[in-house]
């Protein structure tokens, strides 16, 4: 595996750690400024595997799938990173601290609603990620971006499959699941 697979990883990791160690400072320790604070990192992190990976690519490296899978992660996570942190948020205070609300599943109408809005966020990403994608076919010599043109045209395949599976909830809208047993 080469420097920037690891560093995926790595920025993964740490962006989960990121996460985990903001929300126990705030509901574990009550500091609500330096909870703020940590969780404001998450951002670092991504620009961080930006710099890394646009250097390598700078001094020469021929452009692989870590490269490309490096764009689509920074693209996913600033989408996604606010509601990834609300959804990780909601379930650390349920399930950890045993406060608040269990999260609560979506059905109907409500859930097409909120799939619709998670296809714009993968939208905002795919955006995201694609012109990430592009100044990289930039920065590297022809002839060595073929990879990141493949991950960009499947990549708008699967922007395209999943805005037809956020059109179909509104026709087929999803159904509470009936329980096995009757009080009979």
């Amino acid at each position: 595996m080469n420097l920037i697979a690891w560093m995926i990883i790595a920025c993964e990791i740490a962006f989960w750690i990121v996460i985990i160690l903001g929300l126990a400072t705030r509901y574990m320790f009550k500091k609500q400024k330096l909870s703020f604070f940590i969780l404001a990192l998450t951002p670092v992190v991504d620009f961080f595997l930006l710099i890394v990976t646009s250097v390598d690519l700078y001094r020469g490296a021929t452009a692989t799938y870590a490269h490309a899978i490096a764009a689509v992660y920074i693209g996913i996570s600033i989408a996604f990173g606010k509601s990834m942190i609300q959804w990780a948020d909601e379930r650390f205070q349920y399930y950890v601290i045993k406060s608040g609300e269990k999260p609560r599943r979506r059905y109907g109408k409500e859930y097409a609603k909120h799939y619709f809005k998670s296809w714009i966020q993968h939208l905002v990403a795919y955006a995201i990620g694609a012109a990430l994608l592009a100044a990289m076919m930039y920065i590297v010599p022809n002839g060595k971006t073929n990879v990141l043109q493949n991950v960009v045209e499947f990549w708008t395949v699967i922007v395209g499959i999943d805005f037809l599976l956020s059109l179909s909830n509104f026709v087929w809208p999803k159904k509470e699941k009936e329980s096995g047993y009757t009080n009979s």
